[in-house]
């Protein structure tokens, strides 16, 4: 088994580290103070190439591969858990699903302005009524002549306020329930009777605008159609698959920077005349965190690696998004406990990382739905 970098995940590592290290960390606490959006960082990233990292350069992407997405955006979220979530979802539930699925003319319409990082994507699946159960989603679209006539409510959308295009799931056939779900691409600067809702104010992840997408009578091209009518439900879950990647290449990097602050602060910070990182119950929780975060990485690798290969990777994402979203609480948990006092100041980022990897146990399936998706796959053997 090699375990080595290619030149080119090097480069990726490096230029992503770099960038957080001189571009989000610095500006971080500003933006989480001010809820504002962080264009010029995004911008930043589109230029390296980082918002369509596994797309074909032909479709404005970098044509890499899932490891090197998995290095990049942790070490982007290391820098600043909202830009990598932009970032994730820019890349997972925006980019994958149209490329995937997507015709050659929604290719070159709707993924290479997302790819090349000139526009941002999102993607419309949660509802007020439907998270975890997509079956009990409302929205519908029907076919009126050469159109697609769209009403409903999109909850909690990641992007939902910033967003150019969107992939929206509806109901073509209510008839047929969770089979009747199909998925369509949408200009939503130039969708009438289209509008932005409520956004959110959120605990954490505070630059990253969540909102509420609204459609009353929203017409859209009947070629808009993201494959076949009722194949939404399928994409929806491959989907999933490769956006759990993501948030769990998310949480590793919130922990990383938790780890990073961890370790800095018990050097310097000093009780009974040493340095507290001299003490064994902090060296105790300083191990289990680099620990746990090793293993999410490799986890995480691993699921990513399987993606590259085209294989069924369903179960290996749901792990590495469950253990690395609960590795990095439960390091953002003890990270505050080491800081003491100043952990729960906003002087210091630690408090940040906190709220920002909660969550990551919630967004793009719940821990408790991916332990539900990690059992049935072993019930079938996989």
């Amino acid at each position: 088994m090699n375990f080595a970098l290619t030149e080119e995940q090097k480069m990726v590592k490096e230029t992503a580290a770099r960038f957080a290290d001189e571009v989000l960390k610095p500006q971080a606490a500003h933006f989480d103070h001010t809820h504002e959006h962080p264009a010029e960082a995004c911008a930043a990233l589109g230029e390296l190439g980082f918002m369509g990292i596994a797309v074909p350069e032909q479709y404005g992407g970098a044509g890499m591969d899932y490891i090197s997405y998995v290095l990049g955006l942790s070490e982007v979220s290391r820098g600043d858990a909202s830009v990598g979530v932009i970032m994730s979802v820019c890349n997972s539930l925006y980019c994958f699903p149209v490329m995937t699925f997507g015709t050659e003319e929604q290719k070159q319409a709707f993924l290479t302005p997302v790819a090349s990082g000139a526009k941002l994507g999102c993607y419309g699946l949660t509802e007020a009524g439907a998270g975890s159960d997509p079956g009990a989603m409302r929205t519908t679209a029907v076919l009126d002549g050469n159109e697609w006539v769209i009403n409903g409510e999109k909850k909690f959308i990641t992007n939902g306020n910033v967003a150019t295009y969107a992939v929206i799931a509806a109901l073509t056939d209510k008839a047929a329930g969770p089979k009747g779900i199909s998925s369509f691409v949408v200009d939503l600067e130039n969708c009438k009777g289209f509008k932005v809702g409520r956004v959110e104010e959120k605990m954490g992840i505070c630059a990253s605008g969540t909102a509420e997408l609204v459609f009353e009578d929203a017409r859209i091209p009947k070629e808009n159609l993201l494959g076949q009518p009722g194949g939404g439900l399928k994409q929806m879950l491959t989907t999933l698959d490769s956006g759990r990647i993501g948030i769990g290449s998310q949480a590793l990097g919130i922990g990383r920077a938790v780890l990073e602050e961890a370790l800095a602060y018990s050097q310097t910070r000093e009780q009974f005349g040493k340095p507290i990182s001299a003490f064994q119950a902090i060296q105790w929780k300083l191990a289990d965190m680099a620990a746990a975060l090793d293993a999410s990485e490799l986890l995480l690798l691993r699921a990513a690696w399987m993606e590259d290969q085209h294989v069924h990777f369903e179960k290996q994402a749901a792990m590495a998004k469950m253990f690395a979203a609960d590795s990095a609480m439960a390091a953002a948990v003890e990270g505050v406990q080491i800081l003491g006092g100043y952990g729960y100041s906003k002087e210091y980022a630690m408090e940040r990382h906190m709220r920002d990897a909660k969550i990551t146990q919630i967004y793009e399936g719940t821990n408790e739905i991916m332990r539900l998706v990690i059992a049935r796959n072993l019930l079938k053997g996989k």
